[in-house]
């Protein structure tokens, strides 16, 4: 079992984990997932003092890998580590590279090195290429070699730190295999994976990691069908988002259409949506609610799945309760109307931005 208790990692000029807890039983699968730079792969290496924590503390069977008189070496057994770029020895063979940690760390004579190693090669399909130097191997059978290797020292924990992200894509599919064999196996696992669809299917829990710590934890099918949070959300469904904030009637017009654009040019996004959501913009916020507003206080989020090629634009705004889609007489809704695939406008009183209108384009 694991515990991480306010772990902080701080490196200068950036501090990936703030504060993190969990505990991680023996047994759970556990797909690590968040945006790229959110320290997912620093939070693996905390566990296991490849990166040393701020402050914090990592608690494996109750001992405290933080501790100065911790003995790593033997933790470091407890929880091995396979690495994206597999690590290999290239001056050694694949049978070697296997087999040197147990000999240096382990103790283990040759001949059980061996015999284990090629026990643990066999079980990941790899024993015919035991005689082979890693640069003869393909990239997927260095990762299946890589986690040989890391399976032979016997760990009741194994960390992977997207162990398919260096691999061609029709190299994935046998990485994964083998991990899905060590799962059917019980081994407790921590995966940092890009790779959603194999995190829903392997996992029993799902950490997603932004704002520094655990922002959303559950089961797969929480997180991936009915996540809670705004930005797990975005995460899963892949959505890219430009968020716009008016407060003042003179606001830079141009300058928001200008950022309109440079967020379609970013993200792909054709012409024929880009000049939708312009005009959306123009006719919801110039036309028809900065005139009615003395001083405006206006939220504008716009977000486009590329898998459906659908934009939504949320538009909140402050003051009493406003339903601008009834204004049936205003150019600007009948505009909106002839391109939007719906409109919508609902009042929550319970938030700042009381009225919101949300439009839906295809």
């Amino acid at each position: 079992m694991i515990e991480l208790i306010h772990l902080k990692k701080e490196f200068e000029g950036a501090t990936p984990l703030r504060d993190v807890n969990a505990l991680i039983r023996d047994g759970d699968i556990i797909s690590v997932i968040g945006p790229s730079g959110t320290g997912k792969s620093t939070l693996l290496r905390c566990i296991n003092m490849l990166e040393k924590p701020t402050s914090g503390k990592v608690l494996i069977d109750g001992v405290d890998v933080t501790d100065p008189g911790c003995d790593l070496g033997k933790i470091r057994r407890k929880t091995g580590m396979v690495f994206q770029d597999f690590e290999l020895f290239g001056h050694l063979k694949v049978i070697e590279n296997v087999m040197l940690a147990q000999v240096d760390l382990l103790k283990l004579s040759r001949q059980e090195a061996y015999d284990n190693g090629m026990h643990f090669l066999k079980l990941v399909g790899l024993s015919e290429k035991a005689m082979n130097y890693p640069d003869e191997l393909s990239g997927g059978q260095k990762q299946r070699a890589a986690i040989a290797r890391t399976l032979a020292m016997g760990p009741d924990t194994i960390l992977l730190d997207e162990p398919t992200s260096a691999l061609d894509p029709n190299m994935v599919g046998e990485v994964q295999a083998v991990i899905r064999k060590l799962a059917l196996m019980g081994k407790t696992m921590l995966i940092v994976t890009h790779e959603m669809r194999f995190a829903k299917a392997i996992c029993n829990r799902v950490f997603y990691i932004d704002e520094g710590g655990i922002y959303e934890e559950g089961t797969p099918e929480q997180i991936f069908d009915h996540p809670r949070k705004e930005k797990t959300r975005r995460f899963i469904r892949r959505l890219k988002v430009l968020e716009l904030q008016i407060h003042d009637a003179n606001y830079d017009f141009p300058g928001a259409l200008a950022e309109i654009i440079e967020y379609c040019d970013k993200n792909q996004i054709s012409r024929r949506m880009q000049t939708r959501l312009m005009l959306a913009f123009e006719e919801t916020v110039q036309q028809l609610l900065i005139p009615m507003m003395e001083k405006p206080d206006i939220a504008v989020c716009t977000e486009y799945s590329p898998d459906e090629e659908k934009a939504v634009i949320t538009v909140r705004y402050g003051g009493e309760k406003a339903d601008i889609t009834t204004k049936e007489e205003m150019l600007a809704l009948t505009v909106l109307r002839g391109m939007a695939e719906s409109i919508q406008y609902s009042y929550h009183p319970e938030d700042d931005l009381k009225n919101r209108i949300t439009l839906v384009f295809s």
